[in-house]
Parts: structure tokens; sequence; C-alpha cells
């Protein structure tokens, strides 16, 4: 699982300024999706319309997304079966949006949306003419559409949405997502993903929106629950995906989502993956230990387990920028990295990060090791560095403690250059190393 690479001297530098600096019209953004493969797209790339008009200095980059990550890791775990309201994280308001998009077409004809992958989410959504508070000014429009339909009262799939309600015999519901909540109205039409037309495929059509946690023009769930794509799609997809996220540094910030089987890596380690009958749409497996270098970090036992009561556990998740460990897990792993980096250099902070240097540093590899696999991250997936390079922090941090069952969240710096393939029917999570771009 190594691979030998640059430092990240640039990394934030360039998640801002390439994305600042080159147009929508790049060639790379116009590559089209093909058989059961979207091209995966960084909110803030150039291929974005969603990318930052503003640039931002190192330090504010940074600090914005550890705040997106605290909001994101109070909806992760919030997550409990029958439970659909999700508490706001308190102090100032805070955009917690997913951080890669795909294309979808929805309708006949196709109405092109920029939808935020999210495997921690189970219905779709999209904002659909007329809505009131919506973020963007693309919006679905139904009325456009042939092949659109509203879904009755007495549907199914009523009652596998969100506190359901019934108006004029159409199902509607209303989520809360982070600071954001939305009513929709319950409905299908046909999306088409890459080349793959899923007709009847339903969704929640957005009529009133509050709050600035929306993805702007929809979201896509790739959960576990009933209304996620792999329940709605198990005939064409067999409940199997993967995708391969990109570096921050990579030009164009594309990376892949590859649905069904078909395609999929042969060469690659799995571990098991499980099941939280306390937050069923979330991917659980089981973290076993933590290697710095060479050493295996001395855990209190239990940490990384899963509880069914409380729901807590350790989870893969798409939308969290920087992984999160449990506090006494985080500071024993965080205590050994100092050691091997230098007992004698000043240690400093930066916002929710408290393992920051203002002098070069050899850093050490960092170790995941599951049942089945052990995944090992270079520095890439490890550091972040100040546009000048004087300032590099672990990307790692505390999970924060004033949320119920606290989870261990993988997340997507930490995913970047790697091919992360989801087999639910055989239960089972494959990672190996891959260039994305």
């Amino acid at each position: 699982m190594r691979l030998s690479s640059p430092s990240l001297l640039l990394q934030i530098c360039l998640f801002l300024s390439v994305a600042l600096g080159l147009s929508q019209t790049h060639p790379n953004c116009a590559a089209p999706d093909r058989g059961s493969t979207l091209q995966v797209i960084h909110v803030s790339s150039p291929c974005s319309p969603f990318r930052p008009k503003q640039p931002m200095s190192w330090e504010e980059s940074v600090l914005q997304m550890q705040n997106k990550d605290n909001a994101r890791l109070q909806f992760l775990s919030s997550l409990v079966a029958r439970k659909s309201v999700v508490p706001i994280a308190s102090g100032r308001q805070i955009i917690q949006s997913p951080t890669y998009i795909v294309r979808a077409n929805i309708g006949t004809p196709a109405q092109t949306l920029l939808m935020a992958m999210d495997t921690s989410s189970d219905a779709a959504w999209i904002p659909c003419s007329g809505c009131v508070g919506c973020p963007s000014s693309t919006v679905f429009n139904s009325a456009a559409s042939t092949t659109f339909k509203p879904v009755g009262c007495q549907a199914a799939q009523c009652k596998q949405v969100p506190n359901p309600t019934c108006g004029d015999g159409v199902c509607a519901f209303n989520l809360t997502y982070g600071s954001s909540t939305i009513a929709a109205n319950l409905s299908q039409d046909t999306i088409t993903l890459a080349t793959d037309a899923v007709p009847d495929y339903s969704f929640g059509c957005i009529q009133k929106a509050t709050g600035s946690s929306l993805p702007a023009q929809g979201l896509l769930g790739l959960g576990r629950g009933p209304m996620s794509l792999l329940s709605q799609t198990q005939n064409l997809y067999q409940s199997t995906f993967s995708y391969c996220l990109p570096s921050f540094k990579s030009l164009n910030f594309s990376g892949s989502l590859r649905l069904g089987p078909v395609g999929q890596p042969k060469r690659i380690k799995y571990t098991p993956l499980l099941k939280n009958p306390r937050r069923p749409s979330l991917y659980f497996v089981n973290l076993i230990g933590v290697r710095v270098g060479r050493r295996v970090v001395n855990i209190p036992p239990g940490l990384f387990d899963i509880n069914p009561s409380t729901g807590a556990g350790t989870i893969f998740d798409s939308g969290t920028v920087f992984t999160r460990l449990v506090e006494p897990a985080y500071i024993a792993v965080r205590d050994v990295f100092r050691r091997r980096v230098g007992r004698n250099l000043t240690v400093t902070s930066l916002g929710g990060f408290d393992t920051c240097y203002t002098v070069p540093i050899a850093a050490p590899t960092i170790t995941f090791m599951f049942t089945g696999m052990n995944v090992t991250l270079p520095q890439d997936n490890l550091l972040i560095h100040s546009t000048a390079g004087s300032t590099t922090c672990l990307a790692m941090a505390a999970a924060p403690g004033n949320v119920n069952s606290v989870l261990n969240v993988i997340a997507n710096m930490q995913q970047q250059n790697h091919r992360l393939l989801y087999d639910v029917p055989n239960s089972r999570l494959g990672v190996a190393r891959e260039l994305c771009t």
C-alpha cells in the first residue's frame, strides 16, 4: 500500500489557486462519463460552479474545512435508526456540504445536475422549480419532463422516507441535513448515470429549504438504506460500487465513481463490511490497531469496537475531510507520531489540528490495521502544508466529545488516491492504492 510521493508543499495553495485560476472550459471538464463510470469532481475544482469566488488564506481554508468537518461529525453521529431530525452544531454558521460531486441526468429530455455523492446518506433529493430557499439557480423543471410523476401516499416508498405527510394524494416529507432543513415531494423520474438509464427512480423534489448545508444541486445517497442508489438499482449494479478520490494537488481534481461489479479491481485487499443496527446506513469496519512507522501504538482496548446499543464504531465516509479518532486513541497515535518526528521540536496548533511544525519534518507513515488488511498512508494522505511551506500539520484530529456514541471516521483526505470498493453482497470493503487522475 506504500507509494513514494512528493511533499504536499503546495496542497492547499493548489486547492485554492488552481480552482480559481482555471476556466470551467478546461478540456477535462467536458470529458464524458462512460459506461457505468462517472467522473468525480471536487467542489472546488475548475470544473465546479461551486468553487470559491474569492481566494482565502491558507489558515482560513484549513479552519473552514475543520468547521465543515465538525458539522459533518454532528450529522453522522445523529444518524440513528428511526431518528430523522439532526441537531445543529452550536457556534457560528457552518457549511458542511459533501466534498465531491458527480453529473446526473434527470428526466426526459435529460436535465443535468451536479449532485453531491454521500456514502452516509440514503435518499436522493434535488432542487425543483419554484423551490423557496434553494441555494442554486440551477433547478430541475419537472414540468418539462415527460417521465416525471409524483409518488402517491399509499406507495411503499412513502413509508421509507422520514416524516412522511400526505397532501392532495402526493407523498411529501421533510428532513434535517446539517444546519439545513428541506421539505420535498416524493417523486419518480428517469435518472441517467453515465450511460445507464434508471427509470422510475424515487427522489425528493425539494419545494422549500432553509440553512446553508445543502449541496447546491442535490445529493445522491450511496448509503445502505432502502431509498439509496444501491437499493433502487440492485438488479443493475448488484449493490456494488467503487470510487477513487483525487488528491487536492490534481490540476483537474477528477476521480471516478464506478457502479456495478464490472470493471472493478481484481488485485485488492478486503476487510469485512459490518452493520450497526443503531446506524444502519453507515459503512462500518473493524479497525483493530494503528501503526506509526513500524511501531504498533498502544491503544486502550475497546475504543474501535462496534457498539450496537450506542452506534459507536469505525466507518468510512466520503464527506468528512480529515480522519477523526476517539480522543484517547488519537492522543496515543499523536504522541507516538510526535516522538518519531522529534522530541525536541516545538509543536504548535492550528484550529483543531494540535500537531503542527514550523520547520521541515521527516514524518513517518501511519498504517490503519483492519481485519484482513492494512492500509499504509504516505505523507500525501497525512500532512497538510502552508502555501509557503512554513507550517506543516498532521491532518488528523480527535473526534469531538460533544456527541453521543462517538464514531471513528476514516475520511476522504486519507482515502485520496485509493480505490475504495464497496461490495455489499459479499459484505466486504476493498482498498487499493491508485492514482485517481
